[in-house]
């Protein structure tokens, strides 16, 4: 009887310490589980908070683009946009990785979260629409780019045309001094009757003949050139002198000066200069 009642217990004991371990065992798995669906979770946690930081930078960049983007842009100014932009976009490419591999964690796992997954779908489509809006900027800003670029084109045109025509106005005005200039250039010059004779300046003046002055090839480099606008007297350095060439008389005087040489006075230059463009003065 003894014997049984050991049997008996022997077998509940094993029994026992066999149920033990198995109950134990199930419960340090669903511990282990437990602990690791915590490590997933606070794992796609923090991805989710990284990606909610990120977006939340994205607009505060986004706020900056949109304002200077409707004002005139300077060169720097719109390659820190540009820059800008080029940040975003990456960002949003890692955040959309970090989603697509959180999006499969997920799949793969047991966890079952409404609302981890209305997050997750929230900050997607987040990203897509900040994706959308970074290509409608990028494309605001080409062309604008393209515009400042064909307006530094025309106002180069301009600028050359501007140089062009300043040029040929410059000729222009040039020409016309150059014209005007040779217009009111004339010349005397005035000596002795040998000495103009000797020049062929002035021919005849024997018994029966009278002085002419300018006939034949007379030597023109004796003469003096001078612009009739700026010179109204001529200093003749004698006493004595009378003009060989034909000049209206009442468009000029002979006086003296304080030493009783003569001097020209021009009284009126387009009427002295407008029967001959040379004057010859005979000096004695």
């Amino acid at each position: 009887m003894a014997l049984c009642a050991c049997i008996i217990a022997f077998t509940s004991c094993t029994q026992f310490s066999s149920e033990y371990k198995r109950t134990k065992s199930e419960n340090d798995s669903l511990k282990l589980q437990l602990k690791k669906g915590e490590v997933e979770m606070d794992e796609m946690l923090s991805i989710l908070n990284s990606v909610e930081d990120d977006i939340q930078s994205i607009r505060e960049a986004e706020e900056f683009i949109n304002i200077q983007k409707n004002t005139e842009l300077s060169a720097s100014k719109r390659e820190q946009i540009k820059n800008n932009m080029s940040l975003i976009a990456e960002t949003l490419k890692k955040n959309r990785q970090q989603l697509n591999e959180l999006q499969e964690k997920i799949n793969a796992s047991n966890l079952r979260s409404s609302a981890l997954q209305k997050t997750l779908d929230r900050l997607t489509n987040d990203i897509n629409e900040k994706s959308a809006l970074i290509v409608r900027l990028e494309s605001e800003l080409g062309q604008k780019d393209r515009k400042i670029n064909q307006l530094s084109e025309e106002i180069d045109g301009l600028n050359i045309d501007i140089e062009i025509l300043a040029e040929a106005n410059e000729a222009q005005i040039e020409l016309i001094n150059e014209q005007d200039q040779a217009l009111n250039i004339v010349y005397f010059c005035f000596g002795t009757k040998k000495e103009l004779k000797e020049q062929n300046i002035l021919s005849g003046g024997g018994l029966f003949s009278k002085t002419k002055a300018l006939e034949g090839d007379f030597n023109k480099d004796y003469f003096i050139a001078i612009d009739k606008r700026q010179v109204s007297t001529i200093p003749l350095y004698a006493s004595k002198a009378s003009i060989k060439t034909n000049h209206p008389g009442e468009s000029f005087i002979l006086s003296k000066d304080s030493e009783g040489n003569l001097i020209l006075d021009i009284k009126n230059s387009n009427s002295f200069w407008s029967l001959s463009k040379y004057l010859v003065i005979e000096i004695k």
